[in-house]
């Protein structure tokens, strides 16, 4: 059986706890959005039972991976550090019943089942991490920046120097 499957809501009953480490080179989805395959995401993940008596895990993942900088087209470093706090439902109208009765906008509800994949799970969230746009602070080299600005031509001067 792999280790990434687990039974959720039994998980979540017996308040288990578990742990790793995943490469991001073994994140297919992760490595699109990543500028290199180097790196790792650690991740623990904690069962509990909401005050709903709702089977609820816990789930925090954080890593350096590198991105592409959007703004100089260059590599950097981001950490990834996110917590998520997920209800467990037993199909899709469980989880509408369950999303109603929350008060709480920083809960989530997914529709969760005996052979729950883990990794999934890890991914999806090291991915909403991300930035949708990957900047630097501070770009560290803005020489080729200010080149291009300095380079760039109106619009219309093309125009009317074709005019004159």
């Amino acid at each position: 059986m792999n280790a990434f499957v687990i039974d959720a809501f039994g998980f979540a009953r017996q308040q288990d706890s578990r742990e790793g480490k995943i490469a991001i080179a073994d994140m297919a989805r992760m490595l699109e959005d990543c500028a290199d395959d180097s790196g790792e995401i650690s991740w623990q993940l904690q069962g509990t039972v909401h005050a709903l008596d709702v089977p609820q895990l816990n789930l925090h993942v954080k890593g350096t991976v590198q991105l592409m900088c959007q703004r100089c087209l260059q590599p950097f470093a981001f950490e990834v550090d996110s917590h998520s706090s997920l209800m467990l439902a037993k199909n899709d109208e469980h989880a509408d019943e369950i999303d109603a009765l929350l008060d709480d906008e920083s809960l989530d509800v997914i529709v969760a089942s005996h052979a729950f994949n883990i990794f999934e799970l890890i991914e999806d969230e090291a991915l909403l991490a991300l930035p949708l746009s990957p900047r630097h602070e501070t770009c560290p080299d803005s020489s080729v920046m200010d080149l291009a600005n300095d380079t760039k031509e109106l619009p219309f001067a093309a125009l009317t120097r074709l005019k004159q």
